[in-house]
């Protein structure tokens, strides 16, 4: 299993992680559930309306959170839009309670990948593992 599969694996398994902005001087934080990994990206989910979406558009450096079974991960990386249709597809299929709320053909549903991430598993029994990617 590569890298990013395990980081995938850990986010999908646990199922809720804590995405942390900024707005301004503020930092932000807000529960998410959505990930997603195709063509060897990591991607989460959002809505284009949301202040989320704007925080991430002024600055897109972000770090997320995920807590498992005594263990949790830390994922730093910068957001990259994507509007490739694919995904929001494979989205909505992984996920279809989002069809309610979002379409592939809408403009508001937005995909986001990690570029040049760092992720960083940790418990209070084993030694930190990152992996990056």
């Amino acid at each position: 299993m590569s890298g990013i599969e395990k980081v995938y694996q850990f986010l999908d398994e646990a199922h809720t992680y804590y995405l942390a902005t900024v707005e301004g001087d503020q930092p932000r934080v807000r529960a998410f559930g959505t990930a997603l990994l195709y063509d060897g990206k990591l991607y989460i989910q959002t809505g284009k309306v949301k202040p989320v979406s704007h925080q991430i558009a002024a600055n897109p450096k972000v770090e997320i959170c995920a807590f498992k079974g005594g263990k949790w991960v830390r994922v730093a990386g910068e957001l990259v839009n994507d509007e490739n249709r694919d995904v929001k597809v494979a989205m909505l299929e992984k996920m279809p309670s989002l069809k309610g709320a979002y379409s592939a053909d809408d403009d508001n549903m937005q995909m986001l990948y990690f570029k040049d991430a760092t992720a960083t598993f940790s418990s209070f029994t084993e030694a930190p593992e990152t992996i990056t990617f």
